[in-house]
């Protein structure tokens, strides 16, 4: 495992921390409607980071297309959290999260 692959775990594994936190924040605010897209986002996010940090511990023939599906995603869900980060610190850290976690799984796919 290289060091790429170290980081890229872990940024993957703060991203997973950071959506779930995001996404049971969320669950807890008064407007659900307008969070609705982040929620769903947030749990296909932790889902992917997670099958991510699976595919690279185990050297999957895979792994470079899981990370770059993952940075997509990743990428998809700080969009949607950004809309709610002036409103929302948890959606604030889990769209920093995000953003650093599609980056390292894009350097994956260099």
């Amino acid at each position: 495992m290289n060091a790429t692959q170290k980081q890229c775990i872990e940024e993957c594994l703060e991203c997973l921390k950071a959506c779930n936190y995001c996404f049971d924040s969320c669950l807890n605010e008064n407007d659900l409607n307008s969070l609705k897209d982040c929620i769903k986002l947030t749990r296909e996010c932790a889902e992917v980071c997670e099958y991510a940090v699976s595919a690279m511990t185990r050297n999957s023939a895979f792994m470079n297309q899981i990370c770059q599906l993952c940075a997509e995603i990743c990428e998809a869900c700080a969009k949607e959290c950004r809309k709610h980060a002036e409103h929302h610190e948890h959606c604030k850290k889990c769209a920093e999260a995000c953003e650093r976690c599609a980056e390292v799984c894009r350097s994956m796919i260099a």
